[in-house]
């Protein structure tokens, strides 16, 4: 369980590959020329959805490593496994129906949320008796 925030890491750069691919794959079958970022409903739809992904794992990534670092790396690397399914939800459903998104998007913020809460526990115990 210890090197699972790892294997989650590798996911995330994955999902992020999957969705620079989705927007690359759009922007030729649709005709948008770099370095337009909007010109049809599906590259749009793929673009946001890569915007947002790059955003959600800017927030992921870093404290996904404090907990793990300090004290909750099984418990974050599970957690980060949820994140990462909530992402993929998300993204497949804003592909789809951007009205779909939401579950998805839910299911992500509150693996966030639990992972910043392990963090935030692990940085303060370590303060107080460092």
């Amino acid at each position: 369980m210890t090197h699972l925030p790892a294997l989650v890491t590798l996911l995330t750069v994955l999902l992020l590959f999957g969705t620079m691919f989705v927007v690359g794959k759009m922007r030729g079958r649709h005709g948008i020329k770099a370095p337009a970022t909007s010109g049809h409903p599906a590259f749009d739809r793929a673009y946001r959805v890569q915007m947002n992904t790059l955003e959600g794992t800017v927030m992921f990534l870093p404290v996904l490593w404090l907990a793990a670092e300090y004290g909750f790396s099984g418990w974050a690397g599970i957690a980060g496994l949820v994140w990462l399914l909530g992402r993929v939800w998300y993204a497949w459903s804003y592909l789809k129906d951007p009205a779909s998104r939401e579950k998805g998007f839910a299911v992500a913020m509150l693996a966030w949320l639990a992972v910043l809460v392990m963090a935030a526990i692990g940085v303060c115990r370590a303060l107080m008796l460092g």
